[in-house]
């Protein structure tokens, strides 16, 4: 049992691993500016392929709740999350944006029936300031539409976690996968072409090959991994997960691109990575998900920086 539930853990956290991967692939490969149309490319394509593949629509309550996920997990929270990458420093974004933790764990427990642990939120408080220490810089300007956009981006992705859990899908997860895929993608095809309108170019090889990454690892395996582990774990620790993105993205900085990695950011990866061990470790009883409750009142998810966009 516990060595499944390792295993489950280890292949969820390959998702954040894999989007703290963007922010190189994005600077390396994609045309500069267009966050938005590589947020569109990576979504719509991969979710019209796995719907294709698994030859599943939605039923009934699914055609809603794939919306409202497809909005929470992708659209609404890609709109944000540009938003607050063009009007904040990465770091002060990745910090901000690092509260999701704590707001699933709160979230779980009201939706869910998840006990809220003091352990869990002293790892969601160490969490933070890892990241902090890991991103942010000294004189960093604050704005406070970007922070406003940095916390909502937070919010909705928190909300569509739980959610996630809440509605139990009763179709396979590569299906599921392609419906939220689908969904975020079309809310976000109008805002990309009002916000930045059409490609001034013809992509090149290397932009063709920066989105093919993307769609297809960065979200149809990624996001499968991400859902499944929700379906199987508890959306605290799933969530805790995606506080490795701006880890991957910074050793990827240092490594690959020669940027500088200070004591204190060795330090406060290793915050991180702290919080991550405790959140696993301190677990509650498990969350209830979409079941009937008793009775007849039953009820029927400018080129931007690695540590802010190193969470999708």
């Amino acid at each position: 049992m516990l060595s499944n539930r390792l295993g489950t853990l280890l292949l969820t956290a390959l998702a954040p691993a894999v989007w703290g991967t963007t922010y190189l692939v994005t600077t390396e490969l994609l045309p500069p500016g267009r966050p938005l149309l590589a947020a569109v490319v990576r979504a719509l394509p991969a979710g019209l392929v796995l719907v294709a593949v698994t030859r599943r629509l939605p039923q009934g309550v699914w055609w809603w709740r794939a919306l409202v996920l497809g909005a929470l997990n992708i659209g609404a929270f890609f709109a944000l999350l540009f938003v607050a990458a063009y009007r904040l420093p990465g770091g002060v974004a990745a910090t901000v944006g690092a509260i999701q933790p704590l707001l699933v764990a709160l979230l779980s427990a009201g939706l869910l029936g998840e006990r809220l642990s003091p352990r869990t939120l002293f790892a969601a408080v160490a969490g933070v300031a890892g990241v902090s220490l890991l991103v942010l810089r000294a004189g960093a300007r604050l704005d406070g539409l970007g922070v406003a956009a940095a916390a909502g981006g937070a919010v909705v992705m928190a909300t569509g976690v739980v959610l996630s859990k809440r509605w139990a899908s009763p179709a396979p997860l590569l299906a599921t996968t392609g419906w939220q895929l689908v969904a975020g993608g079309l809310l976000l095809l109008p805002v990309a072409l009002f916000t930045e309108g059409l490609p001034p170019a013809a992509p090149t090889g290397a932009n063709l090959a920066g989105y093919a990454y993307l769609a297809v690892i960065g979200s149809a395996l990624a996001y499968a991994l991400w859902f499944r582990g929700i379906r199987l774990l508890s959306p605290t620790d799933v969530t805790f997960l995606g506080l490795l993105s701006p880890l991957v993205a910074t050793v990827l900085g240092w490594l690959a691109l020669g940027q500088e990695l200070t004591a204190a950011q060795g330090f406060g990866a290793v915050v991180v990575l702290g919080s991550l061990v405790a959140a696993q470790r301190g677990r509650g009883r498990g969350p209830a998900t979409d079941r009937p409750a008793a009775g007849p009142a039953a009820s029927t998810s400018s080129t931007p920086s690695p540590s802010s966009t190193s969470s999708v």
